[in-house]
């Protein structure tokens, strides 16, 4: 019997613009189990994005709730919330979100800071930098690697303490298909081999058929 990791039931999201108010999700439920690969396909502006946000304890839902191995996400406190996003989940965004002062062992580091010693942090990143491929550019800055690189150093960084689950947001949105494929080579085998769960939206039918399992998100609902 497959564990479940994390739930969502009647997630519903709107935004008000104005004098519109924008519903982007309509009661959405799901089930995310321990160790899979699971993609969301939908269109821009399907609201995949922002299920993600609402899943990975980012951004509050209007109505509903998520559930991580039976914790309710969202009736948690807000510190409470951030330990958990930093103990717990990973996130590896379309534009790499790395710090530019920063080299990229600090990048990877830095979501370790406050939970070991500087030094034990480094070295993990390191290592860590070193399964992306990137073990000579170390002492390197962001600016100064491709895309690919990059997007490399962001998932190295959103393993970096060792999460239960990892969130990926379009991560080849803004490379081309072949640097692309080479950096979700390095996401799933990284993956597979730590036996994380992955939850991955995108828009390519390419890219989801890497997951074990696919869903569909049209107009904020899923089918």
């Amino acid at each position: 019997m497959m564990e479940t990791v994390l739930t969502a039931e009647n997630l519903k999201r709107t935004y008000t613009i104005g004098q519109t108010t924008l519903t982007v999700l309509k009661g959405v439920s799901m089930a995310v189990n321990l160790g899979e690969t699971l993609s969301i396909m939908g269109e821009s502006g399907s609201g995949k994005s922002t299920l993600l946000h609402v899943l990975g304890g980012l951004d509050n839902p209007k109505e509903g709730k998520v559930e991580f191995k039976g914790q309710s996400v969202y009736g948690m406190s807000a510190a409470r919330r951030a330990r958990f996003r930093a103990q717990n989940v990973g996130y590896v965004f379309q534009s790499f979100h790395l710090l530019p002062e920063l080299d990229i062992v600090e990048n990877v580091a830095l979501p370790a800071m406050a939970l070991h010693s500087k030094g034990e942090a480094k070295e993990r990143a390191k290592a860590l930098l070193s399964e992306v491929g990137l073990g000579e550019r170390i002492g390197h800055r962001p600016q100064e690697l491709s895309g690919g690189e990059q997007q490399r150093v962001a998932i190295a960084r959103s393993l970096m303490n060792d999460p239960d689950i990892i969130f990926a947001d379009e991560p080849t949105g803004n490379l081309d298909s072949k640097t692309g494929g080479k950096v979700l080579d390095y996401l799933f085998q990284l993956v597979e081999a730590r036996r994380h769960t992955l939850v991955l939206v995108t828009h390519s039918q390419d890219v989801a058929s890497r997951c074990t399992r696919e869903l569909f998100l049209k107009d904020g609902v899923l089918i």
